[in-house]
């Protein structure tokens, strides 16, 4: 069974590696323009005007917008004029608007809108030799119990950026390490799975500052699996322009949690 997961694993980390070594994966962001910050709608490199307009951004790209190596395409296709577009929710891979090999992704984060330019040519993805990760070790692997708040909760948390953010917490996950009981405030995503950002005794050491944790959808009993063997780096590990939100209060481990994702390399 421990060679099952040890291969399970293995297979989880070349995945990973691969997913973000991809040619529009986290090491290609090369920016982070928050419309706020350009009231003229000009992006630094990205031709086009890019203006918030309510639930939206408004792009508008002229025939003086085309550059030599050819302007924006919205959809695949070359494109000119005026469109409202929303945030993107898939892959950056997948965003709408798009400028030669680049991708640039629409995003806002409390009411505040701006747009990533994904470069498949950055340097971050051409230095990239891997991450370093802790082999499987079944210890690390632990029964869980989520119990959900009665109601949503928000916590303020400083983002990666220095700046402010609410954080959404959907209830509270219970385990056991090295025989002591111990909890982490989570957030519930879509699809139901939960999501941990914590820091424990080798972080900014061995480990870096803090990383993620995905545990599966609970059962109807609120079981599910802590497996630190897939702790995360996150985003902000691979390019500066991410705003990851710091552990929120209560989710610093006072144990050494030598597992999972822990540096680039």
């Amino acid at each position: 069974m421990t060679t099952d997961a040890s291969d399970d694993w293995k297979r989880w980390h070349e995945h990973r590696t691969e997913a973000v070594s991809a040619p529009h994966g986290p090491l290609s962001l090369t920016g982070t323009h928050w419309l706020e910050d350009y009231p003229e709608g000009r992006l630094p490199d990205i031709p086009g005007r890019w203006t918030a307009a309510g639930d939206a951004v408004v792009l508008a790209v002229g025939e003086t917008d085309a550059l030599p190596d050819g302007g924006l395409t919205v959809d695949g296709k070359p494109f000119t004029g005026e469109i409202r577009l929303g945030a993107d929710s898939g892959p950056a891979a997948a965003s709408r608007v798009a400028h030669g090999g680049r991708r640039l992704v629409v995003l806002v984060r409390e009411g505040i809108w701006g747009v990533r330019d994904f470069d498949p040519d950055a340097p971050a993805r051409a230095a990239f030799r891997g991450i370093e990760a802790t082999a499987y070790d079944a210890r690390w692997s632990v029964p869980g119990r989520f119990t959900p708040y009665g109601e949503d909760r928000t916590v303020r948390v400083e983002n990666a950026d220095g700046r402010a953010r609410g954080l959404g917490l959907g209830g509270e996950l219970a385990f056991s390490l090295d025989g002591q009981d111990r909890t982490l405030q989570v957030s519930v995503q879509g699809d139901g799975s939960l999501w941990a950002v914590f820091a424990d005794a080798t972080s900014g050491g061995s480990s870096y500052r803090f990383r993620f944790l995905h545990p599966s959808a609970p059962d109807a009993e609120g079981r599910t699996t802590v497996d630190f063997n897939r702790t995360q780096l996150p985003p902000c590990a691979f390019a500066d322009h991410f705003i990851c939100p710091f552990p929120p209060p209560g989710n610093t481990l006072d144990t050494a949690v030598a597992a999972g994702e822990r540096h680039l390399i």
